[in-house]
């Protein structure tokens, strides 16, 4: 016997020394796989309920939805856990389990809000509030609260709730909202984004589907109303540049705003025939938007230094009705943007939240009478692969050549 316990001790220290090994090794592949799907699925599912979805012809085609996030989009994948992951995830934010004033910007490559955000329809600050931030405030609605599954499969997951909200007019809102993720096949991007084929690239896309029911009396100009949005955050890059193409059809000029933080220098924004080109490195806090006589129905971002590119597709409604946003009461405030685009970057006082860029784009509006609903749908894709495929792929969707976006901001 007394031989026996050098033996097992022996055994048991060698054990030990093994499992820290593979421990040390398992860590170190997690620290190197960082920025990939499969370490932010290992993250999410470490502190919230993952839904996670496939393509229904490609399993490498992969999306994480959070249902505790308003059945929030987390993050994309073209090609399994090892792929890159396309969405901007506030780790520290969701680590910590903590809530933030003012909003929690748990981060998601698409999440559902309501418009208007400023303005005497605001749902963001109470009425009589000064348009200050000290004020503002990200309905919990859209913020903290968790949106119930109703239905799911491999490929679709759609969630629903009941809510009241009162805009900054004192309106009382009733309503149901309802949202579906579903993602898409190859041929159904083909078919969206009007391709012949996918050849050569890598691709993952899907499509939200989003309702907002009124349960009450029936909503007047003159109290309010309330749109769907739909914002991205995703991760920039020092060679990442959006790109959104606008009409000259319906307007004599480009109803373009710019300013909304500020004049954006020359370098960080460019006008080219019909296209913004905005530099997406989270380095400068920007933002531009786009109204709905002169927007496309599509915009995007390209990142040249991995090699993607991604595109949103959505409804689009050029003589519609859309909400402002401003911080400020408005006299025209049924004409806002239908697409917005942001380029994060430090505040006044030195902060930040990210760095991440995002796209963005509203619903129109309606007066709608008990029992009506407005709703709003949006596609995101991501392509990665052969720069010529790509590049057809901006030519026919964004009407950009890869190459010219790549030197713009050179």
């Amino acid at each position: 016997m007394k031989a026996y316990y050098p033996v097992v001790l022996a055994a048991m220290i060698a054990a030990g020394c093994s499992t820290n090994n593979k421990s040390d090794k398992l860590e170190t592949e997690q620290t190197q796989a960082a920025g990939t799907f499969g370490y932010d699925l290992a993250f999410l599912k470490k502190h919230k309920e993952a839904v996670v979805l496939s393509a229904p012809d490609n399993a490498d085609a992969q999306a994480i939805i959070i249902p505790a996030y308003q059945g929030r989009v987390m993050t994309s994948t073209a090609n399994g856990d090892k792929g890159n992951s396309y969405g901007w995830i506030n780790y520290g934010l969701i680590e910590n389990g903590q809530y933030q004033p003012h909003m929690n910007g748990f981060g998601g490559e698409e999440r559902f809000w309501l418009s208007p955000e400023g303005g005497q329809f605001s749902v963001y600050f109470k009425k009589g509030k000064a348009f200050e931030f000290e004020n503002w405030q990200t309905p919990a609605l859209i913020d903290t609260v968790a949106y119930q599954v109703v239905e799911s499969d491999a490929s679709s997951v759609k969630f629903q709730i009941n809510a009241m909200i009162e805009n900054y007019s004192g309106k009382m809102f009733v309503i149901g909202i309802s949202r579906k993720i579903h993602m898409l096949t190859k041929q159904n991007i083909a078919d969206l984004l009007d391709l012949p084929e996918l050849n050569g690239v890598k691709a993952v896309a899907y499509r939200s589907v989003n309702a907002i029911t009124n349960q009450d009396e029936a909503w007047k100009p003159e109290s309010g109303m309330l749109g769907i949005w739909l914002l991205g955050m995703f991760r920039p890059s020092d060679q990442t540049t959006i790109i959104a193409p606008f009409s000259k059809a319906l307007s004599d000029k480009p109803l373009i705003t710019d300013d909304y933080f500020g004049k954006i220098p020359a370098n960080r924004l460019v006008m080219k025939d019909s296209t913004l080109f905005l530099k997406a490195d989270g380095k400068h806090r920007s933002k531009i938007g786009i109204a709905p006589k002169s927007a496309r129905n599509v915009a995007g971002s390209y990142d040249a230094e991995k090699g993607i590119l991604t595109i949103i597709q959505f409804d689009l409604d050029p003589q519609g009705q859309y909400m402002k946003s401003t911080w400020e009461l408005h006299e025209d405030p049924y004409n806002g943007d239908a697409l917005n685009a942001y380029n994060d970057g430090k505040l006044d006082d030195g902060t930040q939240m990210g760095p991440f860029y995002e796209l963005e784009s509203n619903s129109s509006v309606k007066a709608l009478k008990e029992g009506e609903s407005i709703t709003h749908r949006q596609s995101t894709f991501h392509f990665e692969g052969d720069k010529a495929a790509l590049n057809a792929i901006a030519q026919k969707v964004l009407g950009v050549h890869i190459e010219q976006i790549g030197q713009i901001f050179k």
